[in-house]
């Protein structure tokens, strides 16, 4: 797949972590990811992990409760957060883009307060609603050529530590990077409409339309509202398609249109 050189172009891309769960998956979004680089793109990567996260727990008999999609965290979940975000999904992706030839470097919304939380709801133990994206360590990594690959983990001027939603994550991270796309990789071919085909493109109001009208439920209306939020941010678009389609990074970079791409108007 011949990809356009786009020096300096930056980009975003969000991984779920159902596509990290395989090392052929992993190897096969890290190339691309590298080519990306290669290409001169200054991308960052952001990832998930929930269904890692789930494995883990219940290998230990500690049982995964969610309200509203979102995973309640407490103090024993929290520390199974770091050691699975911010450890071993985080170090074996890093590790797969730069065996792939790329100088990937792991890091977390806690490292030089790159994105910062509060709680969100005493409910939900230690979740996290982002309130600032400081992409000072984005623009220094990816400006000498490096890869930053970024658990969804944020913190707090006052040291505590919090477990935020991968989108949302994302969505700070490109809006605050100034990525000209987020780009959004799952499990699902791209939004479906009221006969459950892939609509290729979205505006803005088509999307709340779709939310509206009770066709966007669950998990693909908060990828819809995270993707509402980036095009409020100034991200010019936001794509939402199939990691496992072959090449799928590749050929939305080379202009095929994958998925649903989203924009303003």
């Amino acid at each position: 797949m011949k990809r356009a050189v786009k020096l300096g172009v930056k980009l975003v891309v969000k991984l779920g972590g159902t596509l990290l769960d395989s090392a052929d998956s992993r190897d096969r979004l890290a190339r691309q990811v590298a080519g990306a680089r290669t290409a001169g793109y200054e991308i960052a990567v952001v990832h998930g992990g929930g269904k890692q996260m789930t494995r883990y727990l219940a290998e230990r008999g500690i049982p995964s409760t969610f309200v509203g999609g979102l995973r309640v965290t407490t103090p024993e979940t929290l520390d199974a957060v770091l050691k699975i975000f911010a450890g071993s999904v985080n170090h074996e992706l890093v590790a797969a883009v730069n065996r792939a030839g790329a100088l990937a470097v792991g890091i977390s919304g806690i490292d030089s307060f790159l994105v910062e939380a509060e709680q969100m709801d005493p409910a939900l133990g230690a979740v996290g609603r982002v309130t600032r994206c400081n992409p000072a360590l984005l623009h220094l990594l990816t400006a000498n050529g490096y890869v930053p690959v970024v658990a969804c983990v944020a913190g707090d001027r006052q040291g505590q530590v919090y477990n935020v939603n991968a989108d949302q994550m994302a969505v700070a991270c490109a809006a605050a990077f100034g990525a000209r796309q987020l780009i959004f990789l799952t499990d699902v071919g791209g939004v479906l409409d009221g006969a459950g085909q892939v609509r290729p493109l979205l505006t803005a109001a088509d999307s709340r339309q779709l939310i509206a009208d009770g066709i966007a439920t669950g998990g693909m209306q908060a990828k819809l509202n995270a993707a509402l939020s980036a095009l409020a941010a100034g991200v010019d678009q936001v794509r939402i398609a199939p990691g496992a389609l072959d090449g799928v990074l590749d050929r939305i970079l080379a202009g095929e249109d994958l998925g649903t791409r989203m924009v303003t108007a």
